[in-house]
């Protein structure tokens, strides 16, 4: 088993965030949550992977890009 991280304040399951402090973790949580896109590099990263593959809204545009196209072609 691996060895226990100790905590920054010296008390057990008591600690210090700074960034949590000054409020820095609520306004991206609420900046990501408004705006859509995540405020971490994963996160955005799994949103790109996403579009990419038709989990999101990249396919149905392209279908519909290609429609028109094909539209405009034709006729």
């Amino acid at each position: 088993m691996g060895r226990r991280k100790g905590t920054n304040t010296g008390i057990p399951g008591l600690s210090f965030s700074p960034k949590r402090a000054l409020g820095i973790t609520n306004a991206k949580r609420k900046i990501a949550k408004a705006t859509g896109v995540p405020t971490t590099r994963s996160g955005r990263q799994r949103k790109i992977g996403g579009m990419l593959t038709g989990n999101g809204c990249l396919l149905p545009m392209l279908i519909v890009i290609f429609g028109v196209i094909l539209i405009n072609y034709v006729f």
